[in-house]
């Protein structure tokens, strides 16, 4: 049997083996495409940060866009890859988060509202009447480019709800399901992130012969890292501006183009002010 001196010593080396254990960084992001992608792109990243940061760095995904706010407003994550409305959401939860970096495309990001053949919907310069009564998906319900932005310009085009424009609204859940739905006909028009649409038709993945772009959106500012104010607290002392020359400062092309970005700069909460004001007007923030 244990001695109560023995047992005491146990009990203060574990207590103190937990207290010394270097914290853990831990970052997740939106699921924008299907889950293998993300896990594949941001295990590289995880790696990436590791060396750069010389902590213990984890990937975590998670299930939804409001699953991803969640985890970082309770901080079992401490940086996300956001898109532009998740950043504004989570950045209001957490006293002192940043914005740290961002693609040199997404300040200029723009959505495509795409069409299965059947419609006879042609590329135009604006949202034709003829798109009213037909069927049609956004993305996920927290999706920058595949709601906020699309419902935005179908609300000031038509001047009331998408239900009252379309026969049927639905939701894919991310920008890569949103193609193979309008693809297969089972929506007629869809709204997906322009990136996505222009990776998938590269590598092939798309038959454009059954679905094609009809408009576009004027761009607006997008995806971004984010951080909880507390790394510094955590971490140490100028961790926080660490992890951002860190990300802009990734220039492995493989890296870049799993995203896909052709760099990473700096990005500013005020950066994404014009995301918050829309997403007031449309109802998505109070």
């Amino acid at each position: 049997m244990l001695s109560k001196w023995l047992l005491r010593s146990l009990l203060l080396m574990l207590v103190s083996g937990a207290v010394n254990a270097a914290p853990v960084f831990v970052f997740t992001a939106i699921p924008d495409q299907d889950e293998t992608k993300l896990q594949q792109r941001f295990q590289k990243v995880a790696d990436y940060l590791q060396q750069q940061l010389e902590v213990d760095v984890r990937f975590v995904p998670v299930k939804s866009y409001a699953s991803a706010i969640t985890a970082f407003r309770n901080n079992q994550v401490q940086l996300a890859w956001f898109g532009g409305l998740s950043g504004v959401k989570a950045r209001e939860l957490v006293v002192g988060s940043r914005a740290l970096a961002q693609g040199v495309e997404d300040p200029e990001f723009k959505t495509y509202f795409i069409a299965h053949k059947s419609t006879g919907l042609k590329p135009a310069d604006k949202l034709e009447e003829s798109l009213k009564g037909k069927t049609f998906t956004f993305g996920s319900k927290g999706s920058t480019s595949g709601r906020l932005m699309p419902e935005y310009h179908l609300r000031q085009q038509f001047s009331q709800a998408p239900e009252k424009t379309f026969s049927r609204v639905g939701f894919s859940g991310n920008h890569s399901r949103t193609i193979a739905l309008v693809e297969s006909g089972a929506y007629q028009v869809g709204a997906v992130n322009y990136q996505v649409w222009e990776s998938a038709v590269a590598a092939g993945k798309v038959d454009t012969d059954a679905v094609s772009v009809i408009w576009q959106t004027p761009t607006y500012p997008d995806y971004q890292w984010t951080a909880r104010g507390d790394l510094d607290a955590v971490f140490g002392a100028g961790f926080t501006d660490r992890v951002a020359r860190a990300l802009v400062d990734m220039n492995d092309p493989q890296l870049l183009k799993s995203f896909p970005r052709k760099a990473f700069i700096p990005a500013a909460n005020e950066d994404y002010e014009p995301i918050r004001q829309v997403a007031k007007q449309v109802g998505l923030l109070d």
